[in-house]
């Protein structure tokens, strides 16, 4: 596999060891979401549907959930099965109820869609005491995964997908592992030479990193791991930060956005394609395997993270 960064000891590309399995498609696959109410993760749930899958929203407001939900339905002449789940992705106690909920809900899950995400201008801390960039973007889907996990290893296949972006190469540095709550991006000057942006390319390197080391992880199960980039996406995205230069910023880059549509083709080719068979912890742009930065290749750092990652949601308990 050209492109590939992910190896086992030997060297070898990570793959599911017995791929012997009925051609994949998500046709009466169950799948769960978070970030479907707009942007990609709406086209993306209403192409799902299309190719036949059920799906589960994790939403955070219920009004608009019930409203895709229903347009969804709609679309599908009511074949689709669409359960609303509502979580706040910012409280580690919050995905667990949410997951607790799915579970008791859903007899399977066959794919899980980790695809919500922001950026915060200006420094926020959760409920739980961390930097909100990082905990929406990468301990949300951290922790949303592992309670789900056991769930999805009871299929005989089964995928973890997230969202990540072309942004992490920001992170040309790797995860500053030392300001984990990101106080030196927030506080000057490094709020001032753009900061925050680049704590969004970390949260997003983690998502990287986290599908490498979920991956390894996996290996043999019949559950496998992916990330994307969308590209550049014009949707709803940073609109939760106020300000003139925010607006100015968000409009130029729409001039260069492609439609949420298009964002989401790749996620839709990995819920749905067989290509993909066999392939585990990889990352991908356009429909195709693609080399990330460097930093984002680092095993060393992808385990670091997940010991990290597992420390901050022990604290939470």
């Amino acid at each position: 596999m050209n492109g590939s960064f992910i190896h086992d000891e030997n060297g070898d590309d990570l793959k599911v060891k017995n791929i012997n399995n009925p051609k994949w498609t998500v046709q009466g696959k169950y799948v769960v979401i978070t970030g479907a109410t707009s942007g990609i993760g709406l086209a993306a749930a209403k192409q799902l549907a299309i190719r036949g899958a059920n799906l589960g929203i994790v939403a955070r407001n219920h009004a608009k959930a019930k409203q895709v939900a229903d347009q969804i339905r709609a679309l599908t002449m009511g074949k689709t099965t669409v359960d609303i789940f509502l979580a706040d992705l910012a409280s580690q106690k919050s995905i667990r109820q949410v997951a607790a909920d799915i579970l008791a809900r859903c007899p399977k899950v066959d794919v899980l869609i980790n695809n919500a995400g922001a950026m915060f201008q200006k420094r926020q801390l959760t409920v739980d005491g961390l930097e909100m960039t990082w905990a929406v973007n990468h301990l949300a889907p951290f922790l949303l995964t592992a309670l789900l996990l056991d769930r999805m290893k009871e299929n005989v296949c089964g995928r973890v997908i997230t969202t990540a972006s072309h942004g992490h190469k920001l992170a040309k540095k790797g995860i500053n592992f030392e300001d984990l709550n990101a106080e030196n991006h927030y506080s000057f000057p490094g709020k001032a030479m753009g900061g925050p942006t680049f704590r969004y390319g970390e949260s997003k390197l983690a998502n990287i990193l986290f599908t490498a080391e979920l991956a390894k992880r996996l290996d043999g199960t019949g559950v496998t791991a992916h990330c994307f980039d969308p590209g550049l996406v014009s949707t709803n995205f940073n609109s939760n930060n106020k300000g003139l230069l925010v607006r100015l910023t968000m409009a130029a880059m729409k001039m260069f956005s492609h439609s949420p549509e298009k964002g989401a083709e790749t996620l839709v080719w990995l819920a749905d394609s067989d290509e993909i068979t066999g392939h585990n912890g990889l990352y991908y742009t356009n429909m195709e395997i693609t080399t990330p930065s460097i930093p984002a290749q680092n095993k060393e750092a992808a385990k670091r993270l997940w010991e990290v990652s597992e420390k901050q949601l022990l604290n939470q308990q």
